[in-house]
């Protein structure tokens, strides 16, 4: 009798202090773990971890949220026998991480922990990778696939969610979570078991950074963030920065000025990754996020020679000849001062290669390449176009002539010879305005540029083009920097590449989300059936202004040989023929 008494004080202390750990996990990480180092961040996360049915974390580097996911699945394996923890992420590997980090870091400062795990079981790499404790509970890596059906889990955990497709998460993995947990019950009727169980849901838990607005990871943080605001549900969603890891010792400021001030540095990546920010666009904008987005088709951009020749082999990255009908068109806005005392200066260059539909009256303008200078002289930007003007093989130059574009025009307009090569580049001239003709003196000299002078009416005409060529489908843009490296991971020779020169390849997918973010972001007000578009303080409008004198040209040129073939799609007399839709005037 003495013994059943020890032994019910025992379990009933059990009890207690179980019931106590799992409403207060903060507490039981630093006195039975012994985690006294986490910071009061962590803490917080972990608690709202242990009380959220649907937990999301969009976290930026640094705050150590694999560390973090390590310490609750291994809580919430001691807590609740019988629990089923499975891992999974848009990479095997990234999942595995999960259980290096309980090797490596928590095991050599935990003998609690230790002790809590059947070492003989447990397995932290290969195909079975998992952690198997002595109560039952295990924690299992499965990969993002559909060859993983049939797996169960009392708690689902997607590490770097964004990066896993929404049908494998809605259509396998939260499949998993068809059973509740089953612990040892020894003194419950089969009633009570199943009262027990429905107190307890399943968990899932979501971690990331940002990333865009388009896509389905941002929905599905809008839809956790309502399920906070309803007191019916529990769901819980968070977004920390860089600057709490600064302000907790986990990063220093020193670091992350020093990778702002790297010649790659990616001012958007950097937005999504450290400051924990969705890029995407705003109510009221001119021109519309998603519209613009789904137009991320192509692949591979059309690389200049120097830099195709990284990756020699791959002919897909090379300036193909051009197709049958083919036009191309090279368009620059320019800009001389730097970027260090005038942030929003910078000339942007396009190229754009209109390919023609199969019926031949329409062309698809698709911009395969894109970069930016900044800080050169007049002269080193007319070589700059020049060079491209004939590796591209293109038509047209497209150029802003109204302000510091005349000098580049002026140089444009005589013969120049390459430093480099030696190569001597005859003069061209202007072929829609005469007076811009006028000013180059060499007889016979080719007349494809077409020079820009901006006014009110043609600003706004433009603006509504673009927008529309958006909206229809009629310009084509490369996909996102993130796919991108992606395809060309998997190119031959791209691994042994330095990172300076993997950047170089990377860039022209980073200047398109580049111009995205700038037109999302461009303001704009209507007067008398005209849109004008401005720029934040601060901002750029470089990239914007190049593409949109782009496609009006593209526009023209199309117009122009539609009505060669007998197809007279826009009237008519005079060399631009298109019009734009008109701009009602708003209401207030």
């Amino acid at each position: 009798m003495r013994e059943k008494s020890r032994r019910d004080a025992i379990l009933e202390g059990m009890a207690v202090w179980g019931s106590y750990y799992r409403e207060n996990i903060d507490v039981f990480a630093r006195e039975y773990l012994g985690l006294t180092f986490l910071k009061w961040y962590q803490f917080a996360i972990l608690a709202m971890m242990n009380i959220s049915q649907v937990f999301l974390w969009i976290a930026s580097r640094g705050m150590g949220k694999t560390y973090l996911i390590a310490i609750y699945a291994c809580i919430r394996c001691i807590l609740y026998p019988g629990s089923k923890v499975v891992l999974t992420s848009g990479t095997r590997g990234q999942a595995l991480t999960i259980l290096e980090k309980i090797q490596t870091e928590l095991l050599p400062r935990s003998a609690n922990l230790r002790n809590e795990i059947d070492m003989s079981q447990t397995k932290f790499a290969g195909q079975d990778a998992k952690i198997m404790f002595k109560n039952t509970s295990y924690i299992k890596v499965v990969t993002a696939s559909d060859t993983a059906r049939g797996n169960r889990a009392t708690l689902l955990v997607v590490d770097e969610f964004r990066m896993v497709k929404k049908d494998t998460i809605n259509m396998v993995l939260k499949k998993f979570l068809t059973e509740r947990r089953e612990p040892l019950y020894t003194e419950l009727s089969e009633a009570e078991v199943a009262a027990e169980r429905a107190k307890e849901p399943n968990m899932q838990c979501y971690l990331s950074s940002a990333y865009f607005k388009d896509h389905w990871s941002y929905a599905q943080t809008l839809n956790t963030f309502k399920m906070m605001l309803d007191d019916t549900k529990s769901g819980f969603v968070c977004a920390l920065p860089y600057e709490l890891a600064i302000e907790q010792g986990r990063m220093f400021k020193e670091d992350i000025e020093s990778d702002m001030l790297e010649p790659d540095f990616n001012e958007l990546k950097f937005r999504m990754e450290m400051e924990a920010m969705w890029i995407g666009g705003e109510d009221g904008a001119f021109f519309d996020f998603n519209s613009i987005s789904k137009t991320r088709h192509i692949q591979y951009p059309m690389y200049p020679n120097e830099t195709a020749a990284l990756l020699s082999a791959q002919k897909r990255l090379r300036i193909p000849p051009k197709a049958n009908g083919e036009k191309r068109i090279l368009s620059a806005d320019i800009a001389l001062m730097a970027s260090k005392r005038h942030n929003n200066d910078a000339t942007a260059v396009f190229i754009n290669q209109m390919l023609p539909s199969k019926s031949g009256g329409r062309y698809t303008s698709n911009i395969v390449y894109g970069d930016t200078f900044e800080g050169l002289n007049t002269a080193d930007q007319a070589l700059i176009i020049r060079r491209l003007f004939e590796e591209y093989s293109c038509d047209h130059i497209v150029l802003d002539c109204s302000g510091l574009g005349l000098g580049v025009y002026d140089a444009l307009v005589r013969d120049m010879t390459d430093p480099d090569t030696g190569e001597i580049y005859p003069a061209i001239s202007c072929c829609n305005l005469p007076d811009m003709a006028a000013r180059c003196t060499v007889r016979d000299a080719e007349k494809v540029i077409w020079a820009i002078k901006g006014s009110s009416g043609f600003n706004s005409d433009c603006a509504v083009l673009l927008r529309e060529g958006f909206r229809s489908g009629k310009i084509r843009l490369l996909l996102t920097e993130y796919d991108g490296e992606k395809l060309l991971s998997e190119l031959p020779g791209y691994k042994n590449l330095s990172p300076r020169e993997k950047a170089i390849l990377q860039k022209p997918y980073i200047q398109t989300t580049m111009l995205i973010d700038e037109l999302v972001k461009l303001q704009h007000e209507v007067s008398e059936g005209r849109v004008r578009l401005f720029e934040r303080s601060g901002a750029r409008k470089d990239r914007y202004s190049s593409l949109a004198y782009n496609y009006y040209v593209a526009l023209q040129m199309e117009n122009k040989l539609s009505r060669q073939k007998g197809n007279d799609f826009g009237g008519s007399g005079g060399m631009f023929l298109y019009k734009p839709p008109v701009i009602k005037r708003e209401r207030w």
